[in-house]
Protein backbone atom coordinates (compact mmCIF):
# COMPACT_ATOMS: atom_id res chain seq x y z
CA UNK A 1 0.00 0.00 0.00
CA UNK A 2 2.98 2.37 0.80
CA UNK A 3 4.20 1.70 -2.79
CA UNK A 4 1.37 2.12 -4.49
CA UNK A 5 0.72 5.65 -2.38
CA UNK A 6 4.79 6.57 -3.68
CA UNK A 7 3.51 6.14 -7.16
CA UNK A 8 0.85 8.01 -6.88
CA UNK A 9 2.30 11.04 -5.22
CA UNK A 10 5.32 10.80 -7.69
CA UNK A 11 2.55 10.73 -10.89
CA UNK A 12 0.72 13.59 -9.35
CA UNK A 13 4.19 15.89 -8.42
CA UNK A 14 5.38 15.15 -12.05
CA UNK A 15 2.16 15.92 -14.02
CA UNK A 16 1.57 19.12 -11.74
CA UNK A 17 5.50 20.71 -12.88
CA UNK A 18 5.01 19.76 -16.11
CA UNK A 19 1.56 19.77 -17.59
CA UNK A 20 2.28 23.48 -18.95
CA UNK A 21 5.28 22.91 -20.59
CA UNK A 22 3.74 22.78 -23.64
CA UNK A 23 4.41 20.29 -27.02
CA UNK A 24 8.20 19.10 -26.72
CA UNK A 25 10.70 17.19 -28.28
CA UNK A 26 12.01 14.56 -25.84
CA UNK A 27 16.39 13.20 -26.56
CA UNK A 28 17.42 10.51 -24.74
CA UNK A 29 21.52 9.73 -24.80
CA UNK A 30 23.80 8.20 -22.48
CA UNK A 31 25.25 10.56 -19.63
CA UNK A 32 29.35 10.01 -20.09
CA UNK A 33 29.61 12.02 -22.94
CA UNK A 34 31.55 15.35 -21.87
CA UNK A 35 31.48 18.65 -24.05
CA UNK A 36 34.43 17.79 -26.06
CA UNK A 37 32.45 14.54 -27.49
CA UNK A 38 31.02 14.31 -31.12
CA UNK A 39 27.83 13.32 -30.15
CA UNK A 40 27.85 16.09 -27.45
CA UNK A 41 28.28 18.43 -29.82
CA UNK A 42 25.39 17.01 -31.94
CA UNK A 43 22.92 16.82 -28.96
CA UNK A 44 24.02 20.62 -28.43
CA UNK A 45 23.09 21.31 -32.31
CA UNK A 46 19.24 18.95 -31.99
CA UNK A 47 18.86 21.19 -29.04
CA UNK A 48 19.07 24.64 -31.00
CA UNK A 49 17.37 23.43 -33.88
CA UNK A 50 14.44 21.27 -31.60
CA UNK A 51 13.67 24.83 -29.62
CA UNK A 52 14.04 27.31 -32.50
CA UNK A 53 11.26 25.05 -34.31
CA UNK A 54 8.95 26.13 -31.54
CA UNK A 55 9.03 22.79 -29.24
CA UNK A 56 9.88 22.69 -25.60
CA UNK A 57 13.27 20.41 -25.20
CA UNK A 58 12.67 17.49 -22.69
CA UNK A 59 15.45 15.17 -21.43
CA UNK A 60 16.12 12.99 -18.75
CA UNK A 61 18.24 15.99 -16.47
CA UNK A 62 21.35 14.76 -16.57
CA UNK A 63 24.97 15.34 -17.81
CA UNK A 64 26.03 14.12 -20.92
CA UNK A 65 23.83 13.92 -24.02
CA UNK A 66 21.04 15.32 -22.00
CA UNK A 67 23.13 18.23 -20.52
CA UNK A 68 24.14 19.07 -24.23
CA UNK A 69 20.19 19.21 -25.98
CA UNK A 70 19.33 21.63 -22.91
CA UNK A 71 21.91 23.85 -23.25
CA UNK A 72 21.36 23.70 -27.15
CA UNK A 73 17.66 24.95 -25.69
CA UNK A 74 18.81 27.40 -23.67
CA UNK A 75 20.89 28.79 -25.97
CA UNK A 76 18.38 29.40 -28.86
CA UNK A 77 15.98 31.19 -26.36
CA UNK A 78 13.43 28.40 -25.90
CA UNK A 79 12.44 25.93 -22.92
CA UNK A 80 14.25 23.16 -21.37
CA UNK A 81 13.05 20.61 -18.93
CA UNK A 82 14.63 17.95 -17.01
CA UNK A 83 12.63 14.37 -15.84
CA UNK A 84 15.60 13.79 -13.24
CA UNK A 85 16.08 10.33 -11.59
CA UNK A 86 16.91 9.99 -8.04
CA UNK A 87 20.32 8.02 -8.24
CA UNK A 88 23.56 7.57 -6.14
CA UNK A 89 25.90 8.70 -8.90
CA UNK A 90 25.62 10.07 -12.44
CA UNK A 91 23.38 11.51 -12.29
CA UNK A 92 22.22 15.06 -11.04
CA UNK A 93 19.86 17.94 -12.85
CA UNK A 94 22.21 19.40 -14.96
CA UNK A 95 22.62 23.53 -14.97
CA UNK A 96 20.49 24.25 -18.17
CA UNK A 97 16.95 23.98 -17.20
CA UNK A 98 14.05 26.02 -16.73
CA UNK A 99 12.24 23.46 -14.85
CA UNK A 100 12.80 19.91 -13.50
CA UNK A 101 11.26 17.19 -11.66
CA UNK A 102 12.96 14.05 -9.34
CA UNK A 103 11.81 10.92 -9.84
CA UNK A 104 12.74 7.84 -7.86
CA UNK A 105 11.05 4.88 -10.30
CA UNK A 106 12.73 4.67 -13.93
CA UNK A 107 9.11 3.51 -15.24
CA UNK A 108 7.11 7.09 -13.87
CA UNK A 109 10.08 8.77 -15.30
CA UNK A 110 9.93 6.76 -18.76
CA UNK A 111 5.95 8.08 -18.53
CA UNK A 112 6.64 11.46 -18.46
CA UNK A 113 9.25 11.51 -20.95
CA UNK A 114 6.99 10.44 -23.35
CA UNK A 115 3.60 12.01 -22.07
CA UNK A 116 4.29 15.63 -23.15
CA UNK A 117 6.08 14.87 -26.43
CA UNK A 118 5.37 14.68 -30.64
CA UNK A 119 8.83 13.58 -31.46
CA UNK A 120 12.10 11.70 -30.11
CA UNK A 121 15.25 11.79 -30.70
CA UNK A 122 17.79 8.86 -29.56
CA UNK A 123 21.21 9.42 -28.80
CA UNK A 124 23.86 7.28 -28.45
CA UNK A 125 23.69 5.68 -24.90
CA UNK A 126 23.64 2.37 -22.52
CA UNK A 127 21.04 0.31 -21.50
CA UNK A 128 18.74 2.98 -20.26
CA UNK A 129 19.03 5.25 -23.67
CA UNK A 130 17.99 1.38 -25.34
CA UNK A 131 15.03 0.90 -22.94
CA UNK A 132 13.80 4.33 -23.78
CA UNK A 133 14.01 3.82 -27.75
CA UNK A 134 12.68 0.74 -27.33
CA UNK A 135 9.48 1.80 -25.29
CA UNK A 136 9.06 4.16 -27.71
CA UNK A 137 8.71 2.07 -30.71
CA UNK A 138 6.62 -0.38 -28.91
CA UNK A 139 4.05 1.91 -27.80
CA UNK A 140 3.96 3.39 -31.59
CA UNK A 141 3.73 -0.28 -32.82
CA UNK A 142 1.13 -1.09 -30.91
CA UNK A 143 -1.09 1.75 -31.41
CA UNK A 144 -1.00 2.90 -27.48
CA UNK A 145 0.82 6.06 -28.52
CA UNK A 146 0.20 7.72 -31.49
CA UNK A 147 2.91 7.41 -34.76
CA UNK A 148 5.50 10.31 -33.76
CA UNK A 149 8.67 10.32 -35.37
CA UNK A 150 11.43 8.71 -34.12
CA UNK A 151 14.91 9.79 -34.96
CA UNK A 152 17.72 7.19 -33.64
CA UNK A 153 20.93 9.11 -34.68
CA UNK A 154 24.25 7.06 -35.14
CA UNK A 155 24.49 4.98 -38.11
CA UNK A 156 28.23 3.85 -36.63
CA UNK A 157 26.97 3.42 -33.33
CA UNK A 158 23.88 1.60 -34.10
CA UNK A 159 25.12 -0.64 -36.69
CA UNK A 160 24.82 -4.08 -35.09
CA UNK A 161 21.24 -2.63 -33.57
CA UNK A 162 20.22 -2.39 -36.75
CA UNK A 163 21.52 -5.65 -38.15
CA UNK A 164 19.76 -7.52 -34.72
CA UNK A 165 16.29 -5.96 -35.95
CA UNK A 166 16.54 -7.29 -39.22
CA UNK A 167 17.29 -10.49 -38.05
CA UNK A 168 14.19 -9.89 -36.12
CA UNK A 169 12.53 -9.25 -38.84
CA UNK A 170 13.77 -12.07 -41.11
CA UNK A 171 12.72 -14.60 -37.99
CA UNK A 172 9.40 -12.44 -38.04
CA UNK A 173 9.69 -11.44 -34.51
CA UNK A 174 8.34 -7.96 -35.88
CA UNK A 175 7.44 -6.83 -39.49
CA UNK A 176 9.19 -5.60 -41.94
CA UNK A 177 7.44 -2.03 -42.09
CA UNK A 178 8.14 -1.74 -38.15
CA UNK A 179 11.39 0.09 -39.97
CA UNK A 180 9.72 2.79 -41.01
CA UNK A 181 8.97 3.62 -37.07
CA UNK A 182 11.95 5.27 -36.83
CA UNK A 183 14.51 7.29 -39.19
CA UNK A 184 18.20 6.06 -38.45
CA UNK A 185 20.41 9.03 -40.00
CA UNK A 186 23.63 10.81 -39.06
CA UNK A 187 21.98 14.02 -40.07
CA UNK A 188 20.89 16.66 -37.93
CA UNK A 189 19.31 18.32 -40.68
CA UNK A 190 17.17 15.29 -41.81
CA UNK A 191 16.19 14.35 -38.44
CA UNK A 192 14.75 17.94 -38.43
CA UNK A 193 13.27 17.75 -41.63
CA UNK A 194 11.96 13.98 -40.15
CA UNK A 195 10.49 15.91 -37.08
CA UNK A 196 8.87 18.62 -38.79
CA UNK A 197 7.09 16.80 -41.74
CA UNK A 198 5.78 14.29 -38.75
CA UNK A 199 5.54 16.10 -35.91
CA UNK A 200 4.65 19.86 -36.88
CA UNK A 201 2.56 19.19 -40.04
CA UNK A 202 1.49 15.49 -39.44
CA UNK A 203 -0.36 16.74 -36.16
CA UNK A 204 -1.25 19.99 -37.45
CA UNK A 205 0.86 21.90 -34.88
CA UNK A 206 1.52 25.68 -35.73
CA UNK A 207 3.90 28.01 -34.35
CA UNK A 208 2.59 30.96 -31.77
CA UNK A 209 3.98 34.03 -31.03
CA UNK A 210 3.71 36.04 -27.99
CA UNK A 211 2.48 33.57 -25.37
CA UNK A 212 1.32 34.45 -22.35
CA UNK A 213 1.95 32.70 -18.78
CA UNK A 214 -0.80 32.89 -16.37
CA UNK A 215 0.50 32.46 -12.73
CA UNK A 216 -2.26 31.97 -10.98
CA UNK A 217 -2.29 28.58 -12.67
CA UNK A 218 1.07 27.42 -12.37
CA UNK A 219 2.37 28.11 -15.82
CA UNK A 220 5.31 29.68 -17.40
CA UNK A 221 6.42 30.50 -21.01
CA UNK A 222 8.74 31.72 -23.28
CA UNK A 223 8.09 33.65 -26.73
CA UNK A 224 8.09 30.67 -28.78
CA UNK A 225 5.75 27.99 -28.00
CA UNK A 226 3.57 25.06 -30.31
CA UNK A 227 -0.27 24.26 -29.73
CA UNK A 228 -2.68 22.36 -31.87
CA UNK A 229 -3.99 23.96 -35.12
Amino acid sequence: MLFVLDVVREFVRGFRTLHFVGPCVTVFGSARFDEHHEYYLRALEFGERIAELGFTVMTGGGPGIMEAANRGAKAAGGISIGCNIVLPKEQKPNAYLDKWVDIDYFFIRKVLLTKYSYAFVVMPGGYGTMDEFFESIELIQTGKMPRFPVVLFGKAYHAELYEFLRKMADEKTIAPDDFSLFLLTDSVEEGMDYIKKHAVEGFGLKKRQRFRPYGWLGEFGSHRRLRNH
